[in-house]
């Protein structure tokens, strides 16, 4: 496993806001983008490619009304195939980030891996720890802001997410299907 930095999550402009509001240790909802989020076109870096999935503003808004720091958690391996550039990705996640907060769910933080083992390009082609199933930016998001594994939670929409936050001590994971209505998820009532 190749020791490449994990790159510095878009921090949302709401964040300092979002973590005067919680006491630490904080728990987290960490979300999957691509399938979670927004459905899954493949390869989706702009306002005109996405469709939200049904009840996302709603699920997130009720994430951050029991205590939880919203924050995605993505890998973006059309970044390392040459489809869009980081600087593409990063304009992306900060029209993202806006739309979530216009609607009352602001997102804290979105944590990406550009890197792709075999169909990388260039610097992109390595095996890292941030690319799921590894835990890294699972990991970088919880020492940055003294998050409690035991209490967060994750959704992604495939295994490797679960892997990678069961390798990070999160045990409250779902698989997703972006066909349903996140909302009616009831992850979090436990909690």
């Amino acid at each position: 496993m190749s020791q490449i930095e994990i790159r510095q999550p878009f921090l949302d402009p709401t964040l300092s806001e979002q973590l005067a509001q919680l006491s630490a240790p904080r728990r987290a909802l960490f979300l999957d983008r691509d399938g979670v989020i927004n459905v899954n076109h493949g390869y989706v870096h702009s306002p005109k490619q996405t469709d939200w999935v049904d009840g996302i503003f709603e699920f997130v808004a009720r994430a951050h009304e029991k205590g939880f720091l919203p924050v995605v958690v993505t890998n973006q391996a059309g970044i390392g195939r040459g489809y869009y550039s980081e600087l593409d990705f990063i304009k992306y996640t900060r029209w993202v980030h806006k739309v979530f907060t216009e609607r009352n769910a602001p997102l804290a933080a979105t944590f990406w891996c550009p890197h792709h083992p075999t169909a990388g390009e260039g610097r992109y082609r390595v095996e890292c720890d941030c690319r799921k199933p590894q835990p890294g930016m699972l990991r970088q998001a919880m020492s940055r802001w003294n998050i409690n594994a035991e209490t967060s939670v994750l959704i992604g929409d495939k295994q490797s997410d679960i892997e990678a936050a069961h390798a990070a001590g999160i045990y409250n994971a779902a698989l997703f299907t972006s066909s349903d209505d996140i909302s009616r998820l009831d992850i979090l009532s436990n909690l």
